[in-house]
């Protein structure tokens, strides 16, 4: 009974030293974060006017809702361009880094340097240097839409070359995001137990059935995470077409911040709804990457 109570006292102490250290974070996400959203919420119900007395709030109802949904002729496509965006760029992102992440994972010369090009692009490009990037892109996809191969695909679905076009242009931005997300990849990668993996090959298992059965489920919590994590990181572009309307309608003297948080509550809404999305796809299935790990080990060490 004393090692019991021992072992909950030590694990009560590591929770609460574990909560002074977030302490700081929490302080700031309630101040910074929860307590204005909340504001932004309740905000998106009135119609906010400056005067000489402050801010005057008349109840206003759904309008605002109404106003951006269907009254306004460029908030909807903003959103659109926004949502195809995130179709186009969040799958694009997390493959094409995992897929970095598993060659700059390999022994070979000059790794540390290959891992510091790959990350250099999130250092390096500001807003400026990206803007002509992106200019540079945009001329590059002019000479894209020659290609017999574009045309084929162009002819055999319009919306698919459509959506190949827009990622070729902004290829640069994709670049741009991968870094922080290969950095993630490569620190599970090596979390991965060798032995599994060699066990594995010696009992004739080929590199592909290893990625599918070993690395893939155990990095399936590292895949969520870089998901939300790309997710959110786009709805922060700098160019964002959405974000400047937020913006603006905050100086609007028609819509002020009842149309703006109105504005924001929506695009937070679909943002959210990417989240869903991906938590739905990549959440930790019923055995975890651990029991996996441990089960694969148990498995191999048999043999």
């Amino acid at each position: 009974m004393s090692g019991k109570s021992n072992g909950k006292a030590i694990g009560r102490r590591q929770a609460v030293t574990g909560y002074l250290f977030m302490l700081p974070w929490i302080t700031g996400f309630l101040i910074f974060t929860a307590i204005p959203f909340a504001a932004t919420i309740y905000l998106s119900f009135f119609e906010v006017r400056q005067s000489i007395l402050g801010y005057e709030l008349n109840f206003a109802g759904t309008a605002n809702y109404l106003l951006a949904l269907f009254r306004n002729i460029e908030f909807m496509p903003a959103l659109i361009s926004f949502l195809v965006m995130e179709l186009t760029y969040m799958p694009t992102i997390v493959i094409l880094s995992f897929i970095l992440a598993l060659l700059l994972n390999r022994p070979m010369k000059l790794r540390s340097v290959f891992r510091i090009l790959f990350f250099l692009p999130v250092i390096v490009m500001s807003g400026p240097v990206m803007s002509q990037i992106m200019d540079s892109g945009a001329a590059a996809v002019t000479g894209l839409e020659n290609l017999f191969v574009f045309t084929v695909i162009e002819n055999y679905s319009p919306p698919l070359a459509e959506a190949l076009a827009y990622l070729f242009e902004n290829f640069s931005m994709v670049l741009w995001f991968t870094g922080i997300p290969i950095i993630l990849f490569i620190n599970g990668l090596q979390k991965i137990n060798g032995s599994i993996v060699e066990a594995a090959t010696i009992d004739s298992a080929t590199s592909w059935q290893i990625l599918w059965k070993i690395t893939i489920p155990i990095l399936r919590p590292i895949f969520l995470v870089i998901a939300i994590f790309t997710a959110v990181q786009l709805s922060l572009y700098s160019t964002n077409r959405v974000l400047s309307m937020i913006q603006e309608a905050i100086y609007d003297t028609v819509g002020g911040f009842g149309l703006a948080s109105a504005y924001a509550w929506i695009y937070s809404l679909a943002v959210l709804a990417f989240i869903g999305v991906a938590f739905l796809l990549l959440r930790e299935p019923k055995e975890t990457p651990v029991k996996i790990q441990k089960r694969l080990e148990r498995k191999w060490a048999g043999r």
